[in-house]
């Protein structure tokens, strides 16, 4: 176990006590997950939309990308919608899925420093259907993968620190260069592959 090494930077708009995005992974022996929803809007309501979708996918782990998606979508009629990134990787298959529906992106980083960043699918979740894609790709041994919520900016994922082998330090010069105030709730959750 232990083949991915995760480090977590969440802070709350400024003036908010509840932060709107709601976060979950886990390691299993064959796969890892994490999820990352954020509640339109912000503050309580919106907390209580991503926290539900958190919960899905934890009781449902063993869903693939695409269902957990629709499974969550289905739990959000009638309530705040949600912006929602999903990521898998298989150990068995040595390949990793993701998801992401409206302003959650994922970016990864190779091990010798190549950034790819995946536009997510348009769009909110919130019990209606939609069409999305989920993007299969083949894992590489000492890959990044950064996941993140609308508070984080493209300037903020052009600094060099996001090439930091160790996830700590990722988050750690993230919360430092970022500062207290935050226009917007904000989420990174770094993720390392060591396979």
């Amino acid at each position: 176990m232990d083949k991915v090494q995760v480090a977590v930077y969440q802070k709350a708009k400024k003036g908010n006590y509840h932060c709107g995005d709601s976060y979950y992974y886990s390691e299993s022996k064959n796969e890892f997950i994490c999820a990352l929803a954020d509640g339109l809007g912000s503050g309580e309501f919106a907390k209580e939309s991503s926290q539900a979708v958190v919960d899905i996918i934890r009781n449902n782990v063993d869903a693939s990308v695409e269902q957990l998606i629709k499974k969550s979508n289905e739990q959000l009629l009638g309530k705040r919608g949600v912006v929602l990134g999903i990521l898998k990787i298989n150990y068995l298959s040595n390949r990793y899925s993701f998801s992401s529906i409206g302003n959650i992106g994922v970016m990864t980083i190779t091990a010798d420093g190549k950034k790819k960043r995946n536009i997510p699918n348009a769009g909110y979740l919130a019990g209606y259907h939609r069409p999305f894609k989920v993007v299969t790709e083949k894992i590489e041994p000492e890959m990044n993968f950064i996941m993140f919520s609308d508070g984080v900016t493209d300037s903020d994922l052009s600094q060099r620190y996001f090439l930091n082998k160790k996830v700590d330090d990722i988050t750690k010069s993230f919360a430092h260069v970022s500062g207290e105030a935050r226009n917007d709730d904000t989420t990174l959750i770094a993720m390392r592959y060591v396979g």
